[in-house]
């Protein structure tokens, strides 16, 4: 209850700023690159934000590309527009920038004012050279993000924030939504919600952090926070799954939103109809998915009313009374008062549900893909940032895995990387990858499709 009480609160603080930043929902067909850092490289706010669609609206088409590279700051994203980003054909292009650009231990050193004011000025020459470019885009939708936050006000152990390195990321933050209003673009900014988040729930736990333990990356809690936030600006909030309100006494349907209710049959001891709806509930992963991440996505339930939102399915029936049990199909769901289904019971809640277990058929080969595109990015680290650098574009020869060889000892990040390098430098792995990724969104596309179920309401003693 208290979790729940500080998120209205958190709701109303922030609801205002991010309505006012409002991004144009995805359409059918569009292909759109999320260009970022690390954040988003390793994160999965945008893999969240396409299960989304992938379960709200089944027969929309749509591709989300990683487009992320550990490590990059705006003039990094420059030089790898064509290769990393251009060449995908995006239809819409969202760029986040601003962590790696401020730099970071020098805010404790002894001129942090001179410094953030000479790393702001680098980001700014870049972005010009990059607002330059998307400029030039035809039939391309730019969105500009505003980075998430790096946290100094967390009490992490053994973790000394850098100060004011935030205040540098604001204000690229700030010209980054000058561009989008001179431009025309949209302009969204994960940075301020996400501060008022930390700030809200510090109150009571000060070592609370959407940022990650290295007050930088957000774990899957935070990235699950993001995706609310983006989807939020996007329209999303008070879409329903699907509503349901059934009254058994006179064995009606007395309303239907997002899906139909046919063959409405009431006994002395039981109500049952068909139930088509046009969306699948959004599945919440438990377990702690990427690299060095310790929470799971559901935990962001905790910390923003996504279920409240943007993840009801309600099942509402008057005119019972007694102890009802749920059946769906054949699964046996629950046991519920007549006061509790007049009153309305969230279905996207149950994990029973045959429509949830199918929608987490979608959710698990949505991860699965989400690995196999990290395999893409990291191929792309070493590509752009150690090859492209020295200039090397032909990577398919053994001069190029030698050269990786003499450099690796001194980098630990590419001797991490040198094994999956030393197998997609060969395009013929890369096509196979490629291939399989395909593979991955056919099922995605052939399991997200509702199905018509059977609910029943048996009366018990």
């Amino acid at each position: 209850m208290k979790n729940i009480f500080i998120s209205l609160i958190i709701l109303l603080s922030f609801s205002a700023s991010v309505s006012a930043q409002e991004i144009t929902a995805f359409k059918d067909k569009d292909r759109v690159a999320f260009l970022g850092n690390s954040i988003t490289d390793g994160g999965h706010y945008h893999s969240y934000i396409w299960l989304y669609y992938m379960t709200r609206f089944p027969d929309m088409r749509l591709t989300i590309y990683n487009a992320g590279v550990g490590g990059d700051r705006a003039i990094d994203m420059v030089r790898r527009l064509d290769g990393d980003v251009f060449s995908r054909n995006p239809t819409v292009l969202l760029t986040t920038f601003g962590m790696n650009d401020t730099g970071y231990f020098e805010y404790n050193g002894d001129q942090p004012e001179k410094f953030a004011d000479e790393k702001v000025k680098e980001s700014y020459d870049a972005y010009v050279q990059m607002e330059a470019r998307f400029k030039n885009l035809v039939n391309t939708r730019i969105v500009l993000m505003g980075s998430s936050p790096f946290d100094e006000n967390a009490v992490i152990e053994r973790n000394k924030p850098f100060k004011n390195k935030n205040k540098a990321m604001l204000r690229i933050v700030d010209f980054q939504r000058e561009s989008a209003r001179n431009n025309g673009w949209e302009f969204f900014d994960f940075n301020q919600p996400m501060t008022d988040i930390n700030t809200q729930f510090q109150k009571d736990d000060p070592k609370f952090t959407l940022c990650g333990t290295d007050r930088i990356h957000p774990d899957n809690d935070g990235h699950m926070v993001m995706a609310y936030l983006f989807l939020k600006a996007q329209g999303f909030v008070g879409k329903e799954v699907a509503d349901i309100n059934v009254d058994a006494a006179k064995a009606s349907v007395i309303s239907s939103s997002n899906c139909e209710i046919t063959d409405l049959k009431k006994t002395p001891t039981s109500v049952s109809f068909n139930y088509l709806a046009n969306s699948l509930p959004y599945p919440m992963d438990t377990i702690a998915r990427g690299w060095g991440f310790k929470k799971s996505q559901s935990e962001a339930v905790k910390i923003v009313p996504f279920i409240d939102d943007m993840n009801k399915e309600m099942l509402t029936v008057k005119g019972l009374k007694g102890k009802y049990k749920l059946i769906i199909d054949t699964e046996e769901i629950g046991v519920w008062s007549a006061a509790d289904l007049e009153k309305g019971i969230n279905l996207a809640l149950l994990t029973n549900t045959p429509q949830y277990q199918q929608a987490l058929r979608v959710m698990f080969l949505n991860e699965e893909r989400w690995e196999l595109e990290r395999r893409f990015r990291d191929f792309a680290w070493v590509q752009y940032n150690f090859f492209q650098t020295r200039g090397i574009t032909n990577l398919n020869t053994r001069e190029a895995i030698e050269l990786l060889d003499k450099y690796k000892s001194k980098d630990g990040w590419l001797n991490g990387r040198r094994d999956l390098f030393s197998k997609a430098m060969f395009p013929e792995v890369r096509k196979v990858w490629q291939d399989e990724l395909d593979m991955y969104l056919s099922a995605i596309y052939d399991v997200n499709t509702p199905v018509q179920r059977k609910i029943t309401l048996i009366l018990t003693k």
